[in-house]
């Protein structure tokens, strides 16, 4: 089988997001072959170059999302090319606006739908579309849909700045219908799509689809639309914020109604794919997979572990909630004056080293240094550390020097690290955020976030109670062996590509350099490699044996 792989900012590029499970994807399904189409967000992303790939991806093409200047192609379009133009983006810009309000209707969905095809039909026609978008007559379109009678206020109230911001984030974000993607040579002579995440990584896979019919399969382990609503800052324009929602709104309903499944990570995703429309009868759930070998030894070790040490491992930044975190220490030191905070993580961007240096300094005024006595060094029983220094060499090394793993997030996707320290077989203390709840399943204590009295009524629970962490360590190791690990990861992935390719129609087109039909192109039933009889031997007339 061959696969199309659409990625965004992510795989193949060696630095990115969703790098790992992809290649741990791909290398786990060795028997079919992998076309990669990747878009790059940063030309320091597509410097770093990419990763060695292994021997069944056959193609890597990419294309960028970061340009300033885009595709250049639609420049000389004529008289019937701009009226088509503004015909269907006309139409784009109307559902976004009718969309504005929250409005998900049937109409506004097909609206939508059948202007973005028109688009990429005149894209392909007229080879591109960039420089169309960012015209005058491309932010003139959009003024006139926000003005159109009908639509909301908070589009009627979009200044010239803000229709200036938007277009230049739709034109970015429709780059890929510009390009030469959807050929019998590249994505029309897959078997299958199958994107990694929502948004523009699944555009290819929807013209694909629309083009020459291929199926598609969209993996969101973070769903793409409510990464756009919590990226959007609070300095925004509320005419841009509600313009640019609505428009990965359309997109993200659009996705979901044609694909043939949809594989989101966690029950959280699952019900943000339901609540835009998506059919509950074609998801499936796929956890993402974790190796689990470098965790072994401290899984199989739990007596290594020192039993007054919280263990908290992760980036460091505001969502992470660390000073919630350091005020329940400071109670969890009033009863178990013995106990240690190890904070083990790197700070991510200049908010986060702020951050860090916030929370070191809140550490130093909850907890001034202490010693034993007259004549001993004093400490802080609070330290900050990051992985690879010589006191925190390696992941599992941090999470087996501690008798409880704390996760103290107010905002969380899928918790990586919990799934961590419990292959580790650690007992965990977290928070009630993301997909926490699902991912530990009753083999941990879980509170309410921004709640330091009840984290720090939860970790000396267990620190009183070793017997109790012995119990939750061990089935928390044996939730993570069955659940989230690479193999079954792979597994579910290999049933699934053969789900969508037995069930989608046979495209006979498809022929090899010999004319003969590709893999997939006929059903496996309809050659027997045999000659059979016209009537089976069961019909045939019985005689009597010879006396």
């Amino acid at each position: 089988m061959r696969t199309g792989l659409l990625t965004e900012g992510g795989y193949p590029y060696a630095s990115g997001d969703a790098g790992l499970w992809c290649d741990r994807l791909v290398r786990g399904l060795g028997q079919h072959e992998f076309d990669l189409y990747a878009l790059s967000r940063s030309r320091h992303q597509e410097e770093q170059g990419l990763l060695p790939l292994p021997p069944q991806v056959t193609r890597v093409r990419t294309a960028p999302l970061w340009t300033a200047e885009g595709d250049g192609g639609a420049v000389g379009y004529g008289r019937r090319a701009r009226r088509r133009f503004t015909e269907h983006y006309g139409e784009l810009a109307g559902a976004v606006c009718a969309a504005a309000d929250g409005s998900a209707s049937g109409a506004v969905a097909d609206r939508f739908a059948n202007a973005l095809y028109g688009l990429a039909e005149l894209a392909r026609e007229e080879r591109g579309l960039g420089a169309a978008l960012r015209s005058d007559l491309g932010v003139r379109t959009l003024e006139r849909a926000c003005r159109a009678p009908g639509a909301p206020r908070m589009a009627r109230e979009a200044r010239v700045a803000d229709l200036l911001t938007v277009t230049g984030h739709l034109e970015r974000a429709l780059r890929p219908l510009s390009l030469d993607w959807y050929g019998e040579d590249a994505l029309g002579a897959a078997d299958l799509c199958h994107a990694t995440s929502g948004g523009p990584a699944a555009l290819p896979g929807l013209l694909a689809r629309h083009f020459c019919g291929v199926p598609l399969l969209v993996t969101e382990y973070g769903v793409h639309l409510r990464a756009h609503y919590l990226g959007q800052g609070p300095g925004a324009a509320p005419a841009v914020r509600a313009l640019l929602a609505a428009f990965h709104g359309r997109l993200a309903t659009e996705i979901y109604r044609r694909a043939e499944i949809l594989t989101p990570g966690n029950a959280h995703a699952r019900r943000w794919q339901e609540r835009c429309g998506a059919d509950r009868a074609r998801i499936r759930t796929v956890y993402p997979g974790m190796a689990a070998d470098g965790f072994t030894e401290a899984g199989e070790a739990p007596d290594r572990a020192d039993p007054d040490t919280l263990v908290w491992v992760g980036r460091v930044e505001p969502a992470k909630d660390l000073v919630s975190l350091l005020h329940a220490f400071a109670q969890v030191r009033r009863q178990e004056p013995g106990a240690r905070l190890r904070i083990v993580g790197s700070p991510d961007g200049p908010e986060g080293t702020a951050y860090l240096g916030h929370c070191r300094a809140l550490a130093a005024q909850l907890f001034p240094d202490e010693a034993e006595g007259a004549h001993a060094v004093g400490c802080n029983p609070v330290s900050f550390d990051e992985i690879g220094s010589p006191d925190a060499p390696t992941l599992p090394e941090v999470y087996a020097s501690g008798a409880v793993v704390v996760l103290s997030s107010v905002v969380e996707g899928f918790p990586t690290g919990l799934i961590e320290a419990m292959l580790c077989g650690r007992a965990t203390v977290s928070t009630d955020a993301g997909a926490v709840v699902e991912v530990i399943g009753g083999t941990g204590l879980v509170v309410p976030p921004r709640n330091p009295r009840a984290l720090a009524d939860a970790c000396v629970a267990l620190l009183r109670d070793p017997e109790r962490r012995a119990r939750l360590g061990a089935a928390a190791r044996a939730r993570a062996l069955e659940l989230f690990t690479v193999e079954q990861n792979v597994a579910a992935f290999h049933g699934i590509y053969l789900e969508i390719v037995s069930h989608c129609p046979v495209r006979r087109d498809l022929l090899d350099a010999s004319g003969a039909p590709l893999p997939f192109a006929a059903p496996a039933e309809s050659h027997v490699p045999a000659h059979w009889p016209a009537t089976p031997t069961w019909a045939l007339p019985t005689t009597e044996p010879a006396r």
